[in-house]
């Protein structure tokens, strides 16, 4: 018998896959069409893998956490830094409000000398540009040591956090991937106030439905990080919640009126005159552009002007906030709602940096929770573990590559957002 082609032998392979289950799609056999395809189903990421991935992944930060730690010497980790690097800043504006001299926290001159004086002359200034707002959350910790308040600040913050996602997931979402989240480990890395905004963000949003006055008072609360919040204001007009709104407004004004009382008025001129400061730090590149996650940062990265730079954010924002209005009128599921909202507002402003991205925390629990719960939409499960990895790799590729990946990264999570608010309008009409 005379030997089969080999586009025969090809043919009856593919139609012979899988036991006879009939052929496959056209060009399905190509490497490009089954690349696709795993992206599109992600089948290979099922559930003992993922499992397996975080484990790893917990264990190498923690592993380096240790090192870290291990390596350091007089409160100073290999690279000359303070640990907690960005607590530091915190800790010692704690102290000198401790001790009466709350407006000196402005003056970059008197808190620098602060520092230096606290951790033996250690190079470099952490800046504090937070409202005297903060200053109420912080000042406790001064009472205590600084590896004893940093220790504090993180259980506390970390707490919050981790109890507050794994609530809005609806237990759907175990405390491994909550605290594998490489955001995480940005975070207790630079003792940074990144736990507490996304415990702040959820608590508010897990009681927008029923208790909206207290959801806007917590939400209220995040107005010593304004950049984070500016989007919430304009959710709860858009979705009518005007209790919400009324409390937002009042817990951000009793805030302020209390750091007013506290620290008095001159703390609070001496805020308004560093934020020329802040917004230099911004324009002239004192904080590395690498560092942050925007698409003005990114345009800094790749060497664009300062004009095009935030002409380019400007569009972005834009469209965050259009894609936001559209998807908010398509749900009035407030989960869903706050969710949309984090991460358009991670798109909006100009000045994020990478532990900022713990945010994601609140998206990512939902669309893993409701396609855990249903169905996984195509192509979902690749965003979710893009989105996942994104704080743990953005630095670095910024930094080192000049590939500055954040805000092409948030942008598709955010279409994969308005492709889940669409899929459940479809699903449940009468939610719309």
């Amino acid at each position: 018998m005379a030997p089969l082609p080999l586009r025969e032998i090809l043919r009856e392979k593919c139609e012979n896959r899988d036991g006879g289950g009939g052929p496959l799609p056209a060009g399905a056999a190509l490497p490009f069409a089954r690349f696709i395809a795993s992206l599109r189903d992600a089948d290979w990421l099922d559930p003992s893998r993922a499992s397996a991935y975080l484990r790893i992944l917990a264990v190498v930060q923690v592993a380096g956490a240790i090192g870290l730690l291990l390596c350091a010497q007089n409160m100073l980790d290999p690279r000359g830094e303070p640990i907690g690097t960005d607590f530091v800043s915190f800790w010692t504006a704690a102290r000198m409000a401790l001790s009466g001299a709350a407006a000196s926290v402005y003056n970059p001159a008197a808190h620098k000398a602060a520092e230096q004086a606290l951790f033996g002359g250690a190079p470099g200034w952490y800046a504090f540009f937070y409202p005297p707002v903060y200053l109420l959350f912080v000042l406790p910790l001064g009472l205590l040591p600084y590896y004893g308040a940093l220790a504090a600040w993180l259980a506390a913050t970390g707490a919050a956090y981790a109890l507050a996602i794994r609530k809005f997931s609806g237990g759907a979402v175990g405390l491994l991937p909550i605290l594998a989240f490489p955001a995480v480990f940005v975070t207790v890395g630079h003792g940074q106030n990144a736990l507490l905004t996304t415990a702040l963000f959820t608590g508010g949003a897990l009681k927008l439905k029923r208790r909206p006055l207290i959801a806007g008072l917590i939400l209220g609360a995040l107005c010593f990080k304004p950049q984070l919040a500016m989007l919430v204001p304009l959710t709860l007009v858009v979705t009518g919640r005007w209790r919400a709104l009324a409390g937002f407004f009042a817990g951000a004004m009793f805030l302020v009126g209390v750091s007013w009382l506290v620290f008095g008025a001159e703390t609070w001129r001496a805020f308004l005159v560093e934020n020329a400061l802040a917004r230099e730090t911004l324009n002239q590149g004192l904080v590395d552009p690498a560092k942050m996650q925007s698409a003005f940062a990114a345009l800094r990265v790749l060497g664009a002007p300062l004009a095009a730079a935030y002409g380019v954010q400007a569009l972005v924002s834009l469209a965050a906030i259009a894609a936001l209005i559209l998807m908010l009128r398509r749900t009035r599921d407030p989960l869903l709602q706050m969710a949309v909202t984090a991460c358009a507002g991670l798109l909006a402003t100009p000045f994020v940096l990478d532990y900022d991205l713990t945010l994601l925390a609140l998206p990512l629990a939902l669309v893993f929770s409701r396609g855990s719960r249903e169905k996984f939409l195509p192509y979902e499960k690749s965003a979710l573990l893009t989105a996942y990895v994104l704080p743990a790799v953005a630095r670095p590729l910024a930094l080192y590559a000049h590939l500055p990946l954040s805000p092409l990264a948030l942008g598709l999570f955010l279409l994969t957002l308005m492709r889940r608010v669409n899929a459940e309008a479809v699903a449940s009409p009468s939610a719309t």
